[in-house]
């Protein structure tokens, strides 16, 4: 791939030099996936007509998560259906135009991999209790977690390894580590009940792929307590909005999902409350001519790019940072003495663990730009590669020719992940939890392969190497300030931020507009 163009924006992105991956070594110490510590997003003063704490049903002392969402079914009755057909409850989808099926459960990425035969780790982020493997009964009605999205109190909490059950007695986590993690009080969380915060949401959201800010990019625990700068719409101190504010919800499905998102709004705004097919899409508030008069040629770019790719000029804009890259293949690499090693970053973000293998981590990240019409095709587990080649894992559709296509900013994360090498498919493999075949426990390659293969009902024939792939993501969140949006020169210049961009014609990158027609 071409090199990419550094384009400093501001004195801001000096602090991208911080990010210099200069490693030094710690002692090893044992690590779980990694679980948020909950900080609570300042409150809004509630519009509800009910106070939860006064209920009758919640007065008694609750010993599991089942036991409040059966508390919760009593006046809420069809709750816990309408979550039943959600993509946070079922980890599917499928895609409208394509048909493939997708979602958390089906697919492989490059950061932990892929989900079977490691539920009880993943579920920590399910909303759900119980579900530890393909038993899992989806249609149990108070196996629905109400809390994880509901609890007001900023204490709910969830554990690795739990099978998505939140912590009933306090105990040491990670362990060894000699930090420990409180009983939840599920009385008092159940009497808290409120609309989702960003507290509920980035519990999950903003820990992805097992770290602080490593998944998305655009996503981190900034965003709980966030400035201006960082986020014009969830600033604290200004519009403060939380996530349900774009992401609204109709029978508890949540709007604006990265399987299927809407890339190419057009129209006037949208008013609130009415039937929105796209209430996450900018366009929804700001229109598809959302620039005044004075600035009314900016309005024509529109029909080419999304609004993201000039007002989200950097991503990961925070000392947090995102990381860009997970080398699967230098796992197992144990230390002088025989022992895990854990080296982190200048930064002190991970950069080395003999469990799990090497990062790269970055900040004030520019992204890379792909025309996107909304679909992307995700490789999902049993899908053939060519393995001499890089795998995409998620490749977006759209291009210059589509009128549902935009320019979008992405980010595109990298890695070196195992494969079969007879059968020509990424491997499912087995890597949570103490038991025999878990690879961060043994550091068997073989085993945990072996073990998760089975899980997936999979042929394996015993020979694996390392395959290098990519995963791409739109960038939607952490919009800037309107005063640092992209300046017309940073991407009409020859060698601007969309240099790569084809079948479009741009002034200053392409020559005189007479030169060349417009594609």
């Amino acid at each position: 791939m071409p090199a990419r163009p550094k384009i400093i924006l501001s004195v801001a992105a000096i602090t991208a030099m911080l990010t210099a991956l200069v490693a030094f070594a710690l002692p090893a110490k044992p690590e779980a996936a990694p679980a948020p510590q909950a900080v609570a997003t300042p409150k809004k003063q509630s519009d509800s007509t009910a106070d939860h704490s006064k209920f009758k049903e919640l007065q008694k002392n609750f010993k599991t998560g089942p036991e409040v969402t059966e508390a919760c079914l009593i006046c809420h009755t069809e709750a816990a259906k309408q979550v039943q057909h959600t993509k946070h409850w079922t980890w599917e989808s499928k895609d409208p135009k394509t048909g493939q099926v997708r979602g958390k459960k089906n697919i492989i990425n490059n950061y932990c991999t892929a989900v079977l035969s490691n539920e009880k780790d993943c579920m920590a982020c399910h909303a759900g209790y119980g579900w530890k493997d393909s038993s899992f009964d989806f249609s149990v009605q108070k196996n629905v977690d109400c809390l994880v999205c509901h609890d007001n109190t900023g204490t709910y909490r969830k554990l690795p390894g739990d099978a998505g059950h939140p912590v009933y007695k306090r105990r040491e986590f990670p362990p060894k580590s000699g930090k420990f993690v409180e009983a939840v009080d599920l009385k008092k969380a159940a009497q808290s009940i409120g609309m989702p915060s960003r507290t509920n949401c980035g519990a999950c959201h903003f820990f992805g792929g097992g770290a602080n800010g490593a998944k998305h990019g655009d996503m981190d625990s900034s965003l709980q307590h966030p400035g201006k700068y960082l986020d014009v719409h969830m600033n604290e101190k200004g519009l403060n909005f939380f996530c349900t504010e774009c992401h609204a919800t109709k029978s508890h499905e949540v709007s604006g999902s990265r399987y299927n998102t809407s890339a190419a709004m057009t129209g006037p705004a949208h008013i609130r409350g009415k039937a929105d097919a796209s209430p996450a899409a900018c366009q929804s508030c700001h229109g598809d001519k959302p620039h005044p008069q004075k600035d009314a040629l900016l309005n024509q770019h529109t029909d080419k790019l999304a609004c993201q790719t000039c007002h989200i000029p950097e991503f990961a804009r925070n000392d947090i940072g995102t990381e860009m890259s997970w080398d699967w293949s230098k796992a197992t690499i144990m230390g002088p003495d025989g022992k895990r090693m854990v080296r982190k970053d200048s930064a002190g973000r991970r950069a080395f663990d003999s469990q799990k293998g090497a990062w790269v981590w970055e900040s004030h990240v520019i992204p890379e730009y792909r025309w996107f019409n909304g679909t992307s095709t995700y490789k999902v587990i049993g899908d053939k590669i060519d393995p001499t080649r890089t795998v995409q894992l998620s490749v977006v559709g759209g291009g210059p020719n589509d009128p549902e296509s935009r320019i979008w900013p992405t980010k595109v994360h990298r890695g070196k992940q195992p494969y079969d090498v007879e059968n020509n498919y990424l491997t499912v493999q087995h890597t949570g939890g103490e038991d025999a075949t878990a690879l961060w426990h043994n550091y068997d390659w073989q085993k945990a392969i072996g073990t998760g293969m089975k899980a997936a009902n999979l042929p394996y024939s015993g020979k694996f190497a390392f395959v290098e792939t990519e995963l791409t993501w739109p960038i939607t969140h952490m919009v800037a300030p309107k005063e640092d949006a992209l300046s017309c020169a940073q991407c009409h210049n020859k060698n601007g931020r969309l240099k790569d961009i084809q079948g479009v014609y741009m002034p200053a990158r392409d020559g005189k507009h007479s030169s060349k027609k417009e594609g």
